[in-house]
């Protein structure tokens, strides 16, 4: 089965958009849950509708947002263009460096908000969910061509559950974040 991929983010101006801590949030958020409309994405991010709206918008010019479809004529949620995104390997262009630098901080931030905003949360969780939930942390020794495959091994093990590729999910499913990072200690 052909998944789509993420899209690989190689152009400083693109980068360059993306590399804003709201526009980080924003986009991560439409794609783990969907389409939503800049209010509730607002809810979501903590940030005003307005705000929102507009960062939706700069993101939208860099092509990776777009209007969606809505059923009843109100407001017209936004989606993501593609079902996720990459910097692909460290450029040896400083500038595009330097975007590519920014927006894996603006990542490890992101993902940092949301480990805080699961345990801060936890007790409000279903005991199955708490009994699921996990951080594990491995210590591997492996060449680089055996860390390249071991991470596409799980790309290709994850990418049919990711939120804008899942068709089937069963009752019961949640947008769950997985994280992964690999690098040499």
């Amino acid at each position: 089965m052909d998944l789509p991929r993420p899209r690989r983010v190689t152009d400083v101006d693109a980068l360059k958009a993306l590399a804003h801590p709201l526009r980080v949030s924003l986009l991560d958020h439409l794609l783990a849950l969907g389409p939503r409309t800049a209010s509730e994405c607002a809810e979501a991010v903590g940030s005003s509708a307005s705000n929102c709206s507009w960062h939706l918008r700069q993101l939208a010019k860099a092509g990776f947002v777009e209007r969606a479809e809505a059923g009843d004529g109100r407001e017209r949620p936004w989606r993501a263009t593609s079902v996720g995104y990459d910097v692909g390997a460290f450029d040896d262009d400083p500038e595009v460096r330097a975007q590519q630098d920014a927006l894996l901080a603006l990542g490890i931030n992101e993902e940092n908000r949301l480990v805080q905003r699961f345990v801060d949360r936890q007790h409000d969780l279903p005991r199955e969910w708490l009994d699921a939930a996990a951080m594990h942390s491995y210590a591997v020794t492996v060449t680089p061509e055996e860390l390249t495959g071991l991470l596409g091994r799980i790309d290709d093990l994850l990418r049919p559950y990711i939120v804008p590729v899942r068709q089937d999910a069963p009752e019961g499913a949640l947008p769950v974040h997985v994280g992964l990072r690999a690098f040499p200690r």
